[in-house]
């Protein structure tokens, strides 16, 4: 079992920056894949980036491609996305996920675990 821990949300005018940071417990995740989704109000879970193993290829969406960058350090178990460049319709809750496998990870049926969410409130 893997549980998820995210941190970095938080209230941000449009053009700003946040970090947000996601730390797991229970078992290694060195080989695992691990991404973001969000869910902003009345919209579905839609994927926003994803980091595999080996070699840490990094996939993002459409919108947030050359504005978000995801990371991860395998030492501390944890995968990172810089968001810059936000904007308000970047709003909503960002959810950590793992997939148990180094496959790729884009639709919510690849995703094993969830993280509890991390609000990002962008102001116009």
């Amino acid at each position: 079992q893997v549980q998820l821990v995210e941190s970095g949300g938080g209230l941000v005018q449009a053009g700003g920056s946040l970090r947000l940071s996601c730390a797991a417990s229970g078992r290694s995740i060195s080989s695992y894949t691990m991404g973001w989704f969000r869910q902003a109000p009345g919209k579905e879970r839609e994927f926003v980036a994803v980091t595999t193993w080996p070699g840490g290829s990094t996939a993002a969406a459409d919108s947030v491609k050359g504005r978000f960058t995801i990371s991860r350090d395998n030492d501390k178990n944890t995968v990172y996305l810089q968001m810059n460049s936000l904007k308000p319709e970047d709003t909503a809750v960002y959810y950590c996920a793992v997939r148990g496998a180094a496959q790729s990870m884009a639709e919510l049926h690849d995703v094993d675990y969830w993280g509890q969410g991390t609000q990002v409130t962008v102001s116009s």
